[in-house]
């Protein structure tokens, strides 16, 4: 197998990678979007995983058979593994050790199955080490950013090794029924984020494991931790699969932060419902939540959990920062109609509003100027293909798969901070050959009595326009306790005010509706009658 090599490392245009029935390719990035020749084609639907490096240098991928490392740069092939039911592949964060994951399986006699994690030194191709690693959650060993450190999840411990040294395990961290850890970005000190589930009692945190902070949820069946870039605070959304009240489909969600110096607090979010999607900003000063019944609410916090700036409601259920944090995307996808609002985060200003229907996946490329949306199976089985956007809202390059094939993965290559300048914010759409085709939203069926007839609001809710929450000049008084009481008691009264006021004009134009069907079947019985006498007449 021979490889030849584009200089693309040189030329700093990200590579997107493609999976899918048609085989696994590479399309060169902006200006061009041309298949690739650092990597042939594979033809075939074997390919069940591939991945790149963190800094995009070398790239492996899965075909049934094998599993195969190419180093981009250098052309060649490094190793090739006979893995052939491998379907997870993963690099450590300095390329030194690759990691691929099989499905556990036992023999049929019931007795143990053999090692299904295995970890590889990528300098000489030997196994370091073999592990029993029953499910796919998790099933990646994490290490510190420097490879210092290694942590892995083994029932109810988080096991610690040191150097690439699997031999050898360094310290154990064993609090009772431990579910899920996540270890801290950056520099040491290294820390570690761990999830104990509740029991009757609390976990004990003292002893030669005591906690920089901790914090108890009392309603929580799983949770998500997010660590920010200087590993100074973690966001915990903590959720229950069913809300006992039954006002969610979703469960009970709840936001908390929790710092390293011990400080710990409940984000307190204006509007009841999901939470959606959580992200730290590339400062680690803020983050952003999506989260509320549909129209969703956005909102910045600082680290007092106070909000800064308010987006507003609209159909979003996530966030994306892009690679330098000055531009932020909120997006509906899934089941909402993939509308995408592109923010100047500095400015609080909008720079565009794309549509991209039916999108499954969303990526900003490392440039920090492109994006990439996909439709991808088996998500969704029609319509399968990918767009590349700019950042401003014009359509670069647009694939669509034919009606027989199907599209499982869309992603860029990887680059490390810093190889791209950060370019100044434009709010002029840059210029585009693409068509945009996002079809034109429908008008909603009306009765023939009633189309010729002013049309009246009827949407079931008012969205809320974006609002800035910073404290106004001369204002920033930090108020008493007794002041802060009672300004949170006049702002609970006004937003039950509010709900009042929305609840009466939902019912009012439900009545409104009401009449206007009763007028509607007035009108059509007056016909069928006229048209029964006319019938009737000639008989």
């Amino acid at each position: 197998m021979g490889f030849s090599f584009l200089d693309n490392m040189a030329t700093s245009r990200p590579l997107l990678t493609v999976r899918g029935s048609e085989g696994l390719y590479m399309v060169n990035g902006s200006p061009h979007f041309t298949e690739s020749t650092v990597f042939p084609r594979e033809s075939g639907n074997n390919c069940k995983a591939y991945t790149f490096s963190k800094d995009g240098t070398s790239f492996a991928w899965g075909n049934g058979e094998k599993v195969n490392i190419i180093n981009v740069t250098n052309k060649g092939l490094l190793h090739s593994f006979d893995l052939p039911k491998a379907v997870c592949l993963e690099f450590s964060p300095k390329n030194t050790v690759p990691a691929t994951w099989q499905p556990y399986t036992t023999s049929k006699d019931g007795t143990a199955g053999i090692p299904n994690l295995q970890l590889y030194d990528v300098k000489t191709g030997t196994c370091l080490k073999s592990f029993i690693q029953k499910k796919m959650q998790n099933w990646c060993p994490s290490w510190s950013e420097d490879e210092t450190l290694c942590a892995h999840y083994v029932s109810n411990e988080v096991h610690f090794f040191e150097n690439n040294n699997f031999n050898t395990i360094t310290n154990k961290l064993h609090l009772q029924k431990i579910n899920d850890f996540v270890l801290s970005p950056g520099p040491q000190p290294y820390k570690v984020a761990v999830y104990v589930p509740g029991s009757k009692g609390y976990p004990n945190f003292a002893g030669p494991h005591a906690a920089l902070a901790n914090k108890s949820f009392f309603k929580a069946d799983k949770v998500t931790m997010l660590w920010n870039k200087k590993a100074t605070a973690v966001l915990v959304i903590a959720s229950t699969d069913v809300d006992k009240t039954g006002a969610s489909y979703y469960g009970e969600h709840t936001l908390h932060y929790i710092a390293t110096n011990g400080e710990s607090a409940v984000v307190q979010l204006p509007k009841n419902g999901p939470i959606y999607d959580v992200v730290w900003n590339s400062s680690s000063t803020e983050f952003y939540a999506v989260y509320g019944f549909m129209p969703a609410k956005v909102t910045l916090f600082n680290l007092k959990c106070d909000p800064v700036f308010d987006f507003g409601t609209g159909t979003r259920n996530a966030a994306y920062y892009s690679t330098y944090g000055h531009i932020l995307v909120l997006a509906g996808f899934g089941n909402l109609r993939g509308q995408m609002e592109v923010w100047d985060v500095k400015n609080y200003k909008l720079i565009s509003k794309p549509v991209t229907s039916n999108s499954t996946y969303f990526a900003w490329c490392p440039d920090g100027e492109h994006i990439l949306t996909a439709t991808c199976a088996p998500r969704l089985r029609v319509n399968n293909g990918y767009k590349i956007w700019h950042y401003t809202g014009a359509i670069l390059h647009k694939y669509d798969v034919p009606s027989n094939a199907e599209l499982w993965q869309a992603s860029w290559q990887p680059f490390l901070d810093g190889i791209f300048p950060a370019k100044t914010i434009t709010y002029q759409a840059v210029p585009s050959e693409v068509p945009n085709e996002e079809p034109k939203v429908t008008t909603a069926y009306r009765p023939p009595a009633l189309r010729n007839k002013p049309i009246t609001n009827s949407k079931l809710h008012e969205e809320e326009p974006p609002q800035n929450m910073k404290p106004q000049l001369g204002n920033d008084k930090p108020l008493s306790k007794t002041a802060l009481k009672n300004q949170r008691k006049h702002e609970a009264k006004k937003a039950a005010k509010q709900e009042t006021k929305k609840i009466k004009n939902l019912k009012r134009k439900l009545k409104a509706i009401e009449q206007l069907k009763e007028q509607a079947k007035i009108q059509k019985e007056t016909a069928l009658l006229q048209e029964l006498e006319d019938l009737e007449l000639g008989t």
